[in-house]
């Protein structure tokens, strides 16, 4: 019988790998994988929890922009302690908590390594699981709503989908700024969860005429910012509800759409993109220090809806796209 001796076993971890790009199931557990080593200005976590984000989803299909060499593991989202800090790392040390926003080398394993510009400092009012939830989802709402809104205290905004993940944060994140914040899900559950979360109204963007009872809660003269979800469907709805001169910030999309670029001109509007990789340092820095200063005063508050445990990564994706509205983020156990 083949023995391993302690320190090899000590260099070897567990982690989904994807030999192929395809469906759900092509993700795989696989063990005895070498632990990766941080290189200089990266920091290796012991993962804890890994968030599951619906660009984990077409990364894995093939059908993102950008393909990873197989094989490789997914994820960018990652939260645990500190293993092991590489050369000119001076901001963190082993035993550290930490979150990452962007892993180099896969978040759903045990170990993960992230350049320290992604990595910040994960507050012990946090769990894990909470921890895992910060990166996509509230640095794309921080982007969004403050470095391309670039909202102003007392403007009204909508959140065009604010049940899920980037949706809470963007209430929350809005709430914090002194908005006024209306909000829209597709469930009585969606619509509590928003309204709990600090949105003055909710609306189900299911039922007809909803767009009217927006327009009308904002007297008549409709948002100064929508933050959309999924502008394939409520672009063109954007355009014809928003304020004169309001600005439109697109975070998703699942498609094409025609629009009348006409409201654009006469309302004088600006339509933005987000894209979180497209970020400067300095905006990450800005982000960094935000977000994480939201979860020591507290108005970050993470809303966690389902927990799996490794093996159930495939069915995790399969939520995470596949379901009948979005209650927050989706959680790995590792």
């Amino acid at each position: 019988m083949v023995r391993l001796s302690l320190s090899r076993l000590q260099s070897m971890m567990k982690a989904i790998q994807v030999q192929q790009f395809g469906a759900p199931e092509v993700m795989k557990v696989e063990t005895g994988l070498p632990i990766p080593q941080p290189g200089e200005n990266q920091v290796l976590i012991k993962v804890k929890a890994a968030g599951v984000n619906p660009v984990d989803t077409y990364i894995r299909s093939g059908t993102y922009a950008v393909k990873p060499e197989l094989p490789f593991t997914p994820g960018s989202d990652a939260a645990g302690i500190v293993e092991a800090v590489g050369a000119g790392v001076t901001t963190f040390k082993n035993g550290d908590r930490a979150y990452s926003v962007r892993s180099v080398t896969g978040a759903y394993g045990e170990y993960a390594v992230s350049d320290i510009q992604f990595t910040a400092r994960l507050s012990d009012k946090l769990s894990f699981a909470q921890g895992a939830s910060l990166g996509v989802p509230y640095y794309t709402a921080y982007r969004a709503v403050m470095q391309k809104a670039q909202v102003k205290t007392g403007e009204t905004i909508l959140i065009h989908g604010a049940s899920g993940a980037v949706g809470l944060a963007a209430v929350q994140l809005a709430k914090s700024q002194g908005l006024t914040v209306l909000g829209t899900a597709g469930t009585k559950e969606g619509l509590d969860l928003v309204t709990a979360n600090g949105a003055a109204q909710a609306f189900n963007h299911r039922e007809e005429g909803y767009v009217q009872q927006i327009t009308k809660a904002t007297g008549g003269g409709g948002p100064d910012v929508i933050i959309e979800m999924l502008s394939n469907v409520n672009l063109q709805k954007d355009l014809e509800l928003i304020k004169a001169k309001g600005r439109i910030v697109v975070i998703g999309c699942r498609g094409t759409v025609e629009i009348n670029p006409r409201l654009m001109m006469g309302k004088e509007l600006q339509v933005k993109g987000v894209m979180l990789g497209a970020a400067a340092p300095e905006d990450w820095v800005e982000m960094h220090t935000a977000l994480v200063d939201g979860a020591e005063k507290g108005w970050i508050n993470p809303q966690v809806n389902k927990q799996y445990d490794l093996k159930d990564a495939p069915t995790a994706h399969n939520d995470v796209i596949n379901n009948t509205g979005s209650l927050g983020k989706l959680i790995l156990n590792i």
